[in-house]
């Protein structure tokens, strides 16, 4: 018998804080079955003892606090729950539940920050690492993976493209490796059902006024294995949904 699911994601930029911006009103209007946090900056133990309506509950927090972190929240009954690439830094960024017909991999890449002092890192290990890892989970069954990667694919997925050639998130070394990942077999929902749409982005800056001109980048994403495109109903950017530099994204899939 076949489910209809809602899948969110959400780089909350630290989950105390989002929690006094209306993040539970969001939740308690949406009610997705499942829920993927990212930069949850906080260990399982910091966190209040929400009143979600959410029995499953599961964190991968970094050693470092007050820092990165990933946490997926679900009503849908599941297998189990693993974290990925142990050899990387300790810092939360790989959070996969398995359910019963698919993986579901959140995601949060590292940012390759100023002066590109972690590209090569992030391009030559963590990005193909994870292709690897993400190819092995699809031999076994399909696979979602949802988060902030960190990087805007095309011209189209950016304001200003020119400006920030150069910049993290938009060198040729980050958009080749997200290109990587779907020459592996993964598919931008978004983008496959909007292919021509500019101006749908996910991040903005704080300075000035930028998500009120809509001078963003869509570096949050939902890729889903190939076989899983026809029960793909639809993929959402929620940008009218505050509380957060990001803004949350949707899948809503029946399976």
């Amino acid at each position: 018998m076949s489910q209809r699911i809602e899948i969110i994601s959400w780089n909350v930029n630290g989950l105390r804080a989002v929690l006094k911006k209306g993040f539970l009103d969001f939740l308690n209007q949406r009610k997705p079955d499942v829920l993927c946090l990212q930069e949850i900056k906080a260990n399982e133990d910091q966190i209040p003892k929400l009143e979600l309506p959410y029995e499953r509950q599961c964190y991968h927090s970094a050693d470092k606090a007050g820092y990165s972190g990933t946490a997926t929240f679900s009503t849908v009954s599941m297998v189990g729950h693993s974290t990925g690439l142990p050899e990387h830094p300790p810092e939360g960024r790989i959070l996969t539940i398995e359910y019963d017909a698919f993986y579901l991999v959140n995601v949060y890449v590292p940012n390759s920050q100023d002066e590109l002092r972690r590209l090569d890192y992030r391009t030559k290990q963590f990005d193909p690492e994870f292709r690897q890892y993400l190819k092995a989970l699809d031999a076994v069954k399909p696979v979602i993976v949802c988060g902030d990667f960190n990087v805007a694919h095309e011209d189209i997925d950016i304001a200003r493209p020119k400006q920030n050639r150069k910049s993290a998130g938009f060198t040729d070394e980050e958009r080749e490796q997200f290109t990587h990942h779907l020459d592996a077999g993964l598919v931008d929902v978004f983008r496959l059902q909007h292919p021509d749409e500019a101006e749908h982005y996910t991040w903005w800056s704080y300075r000035g006024g930028a998500r009120g001109r809509n001078v963003g980048w869509r570096i949050d994403y939902f890729l889903v294995s190939e076989r899983l495109v026809p029960h793909v109903e639809k993929a959402e950017i929620l940008s009218e949904v505050m509380g957060s530099d990001h803004c949350p994204i949707s899948l809503t899939l029946t399976i």
